[in-house]
């Protein structure tokens, strides 16, 4: 029998009926809630826990308690979770700290406060945080909103860095010892990952710290290649602040937005320093269920430009493919073999200046469509939008500042934030970005009134949340304008917004309202297929196919739905097809998402991975 959701709210001061006193002495709160909590904890008694949290609270769990993402929502949730979870907590009461010097009262708000609180524990196996956020009660009392409990490391397996890096001097054989490890003449590897960009590089790094043998495997001839081989005006729209990567973060000097050749250099960089074992024009040509007697789970089929082949017995396979496996979803339009042009998908288009002097159309309206004509524009190309959706817009000078506010100049340490960030279960995230976004779209008036002037189509996302969860669910429906929002309303990037698409003529598109759009070139800027795709290519058992589960959106949690664990569906048993993995998702989900797929594979392969956590499932 499934729990049933409570209703969901903001915990705003009217919603409470509660006041808060300026003079709140807010350690003496932490303290007081925090030491009833771990007293609680340690007898066991799951009705004391429950009763320190709101009752439409939640608790939301990464890998600590249920060695899995899981998000309990109301207080009959949480206390079933508790009832069978509580087991893996260490038993002894010193195990709980609080860090003091993070409680903050907050007031993201004028009519929202709560005091937001960090602290440590152990469990059975590891060494775990934990981030809550306690809001005020009528009687003056305070519980929490939120509790966020995070796996941080494996009891016994610290990972190399600081203190514990490698103190040996070198004798001159770095260079060969390095050759021989990335050739793997010695040994073979434990975990191939397919693909080099930040995600496959991630995990790389993550797992050879934590002592991991990995061999990424990479198609193109150069690691970066994914952002150097796409379009030329490319340019991240997260700011810098928000994509640094694991152990070497970005140069104080580092501009707020990437280009992308400059970070497809930094990728480059980034494999040869911190010594990851990488093999560039190489393909998995496939992944085969291993049926032997061997052990590992799966046998790895590599076959390198020159032609040299060879195959891995591993234990586990991490899929580093990309958002949609990087297979393009072109949209099938009657007539293309009728028109007289050239088709291309955006991940073929490369250069503007290709096609100086002639008609362009371009077939979307989110990030890269966007991009793509305001090029063009800037290189003299006569270019049109087709707009088939809505879009939801904001400009990177109105919104990133208050979207990205715990990623900015002055914010708190990565890892902070990324704690921070993180203990937001996502229909609490939802219900503050409905706030933001209606901050933002105030801020940006005069911008979007100015493209409704014109026809643009807007959205304010689901239930106006902006584009929290167009991202987390679609990957796509929305744009970050850095200027191409006003080359619309100038004209200067035509509209087509009235009407779809029914055919392919000759010289162009005829729409269904009747008109036409004359075109000597037609970008599909139409985004990514299923990211199942990509690996049902790969992996050659096809009985396995529907085991895979879908890898991106968001589950009835909030939590994505494949990608950062194992993507087998869990069979009757609970369990899935074992050790093929999968992560994907930009420069900051990468960085802090990596680290829970490293530790994973070492619990696996340590023999200390727990059962997760199926309940509600």
């Amino acid at each position: 029998m499934s729990i049933p959701t409570p209703s969901r709210t903001l915990p705003t001061l009217h919603n409470l009926g509660s006041t808060v006193d300026p003079n709140i002495d807010v350690q003496a709160v932490v303290s007081d809630w925090f030491a009833k909590f771990t007293k609680a904890i340690g007898l066991k008694d799951v009705p004391a826990i429950v009763d320190l949290i709101l009752d439409n609270g939640f608790w939301r769990d990464m890998l600590a308690l249920t060695w899995d993402f899981r998000t309990f929502e109301g207080k009959d949730a949480v206390s079933k979770f508790l009832q069978g979870q509580l087991i893996v907590f260490d038993p002894q009461p010193d195990s709980f700290s609080l860090q003091r010097d993070l409680v903050q009262l907050q007031r993201p708000y004028e009519d929202i406060a709560w005091i937001q609180a960090f602290f440590k524990f152990d469990t059975n196996v590891g060494h775990a945080s934990g981030v809550f956020r306690l809001v005020p009660l009528p009687d003056r009392s305070w519980k929490a909103h939120v509790v966020y409990t995070n796996l941080e490391d494996l009891k016994g397996f610290p990972e190399s860095t600081g203190r514990l890096r490698n103190f040996q001097s070198d004798r001159g054989e770095w260079a060969s010892k390095r050759e021989r490890e990335k050739e793997f003449l010695d040994q073979e590897p434990s975990v191939i990952i397919v693909g080099g960009g930040q995600s496959g590089l991630d995990v790389a790094a993550r797992l050879k710290m934590l002592g991991v043998n990995a061999l990424v495997v990479e198609r193109n001839q150069r690691i970066g290649d994914n952002w150097r081989k796409r379009y030329a005006a490319l340019c991240l729209h997260d700011p810098v602040w928000y994509d640094h990567m694991p152990y070497l973060p970005f140069p104080p000097s580092w501009p707020v937005y990437t280009p992308a050749m400059k970070l497809a250099d930094w990728l480059e960089s980034y494999a040869h320093s911190m010594e990851l074992n990488v093999w560039t024009s190489a393909t998995v040509v496939s992944i085969e269920k291993e049926t032997g007697d061997s052990g590992k789970h799966w046998s790895v089929h590599v076959e390198r430009e020159d032609g040299r082949k060879r195959v891995f017995k591993v234990d586990h396979v991490v899929l580093a493919l990309g958002i949609g496996g990087g297979l393009p979803r072109n949209p099938n339009i009657p007539g293309q073999d009728e028109f007289k042009g050239q088709i291309l998908h955006s991940t073929e288009h490369e250069s503007t200046t290709d096609h100086v002097g002639k008609k362009v159309v371009v077939v979307g309206s989110c990030t890269s469509a966007h991009d793509i004509c305001a090029d063009y524009v800037n290189h003299g190309v006569d270019v049109a939008m087709v707009q088939r959706g809505p879009t939801y817009i904001m400009s990177t000078k109105e919104g990133m500042p208050r979207q990205m506010a715990l990623y900015w100049e002055g914010g708190p340490p990565t890892d902070v934030a990324d704690r921070v960030n993180a203990s937001y279960p996502a229909h609490v995230a939802k219900l503050v970005h409905q706030r933001v976004t209606k901050d933002i779209a105030e801020a940006d008036k005069e911008l979007l009134d100015g493209l409704r002037r014109v026809g643009f189509k807007l959205t304010f996302g689901e239930d106006g949340s902006g584009f929290f969860r167009l991202a987390f669910n679609k990957a796509g429906g929305y744009y970050f304008d850095v200027g191409a929002s006003q080359l619309l309303i100038d004209g200067k990037i035509k509209l087509k917004s009235d009407g779809p698409i029914k055919k392919f003529t000759p010289n162009g598109l005829l729409f269904e309202d009747g008109s036409t759009l004359d075109a000597d070139v037609v970008v599909f800027a139409t985004g990514y297929g299923d990211s199942r795709n990509a690996s049902f290519d790969l992996i050659k058992n096809t009985d396995l196919h529907d085991k895979v589960r879908q890898i991106w959106g968001m589950d009835d949690e909030g939590e994505i739905c494949g990608s950062y664990r194992e993507i087998g569906k869990p069979n009757e048993e609970g369990k899935a097809i074992a050790g093929l993995w999968c992560i994907m998702g930009n420069l900051a989900l990468c960085r802090f998402h990596s680290k829970h797929v490293a530790l994973q594979i070492k619990a696996y392969q340590e023999n200390i991975f727990g059962v997760r956590y199926s309940s509600g499932y």
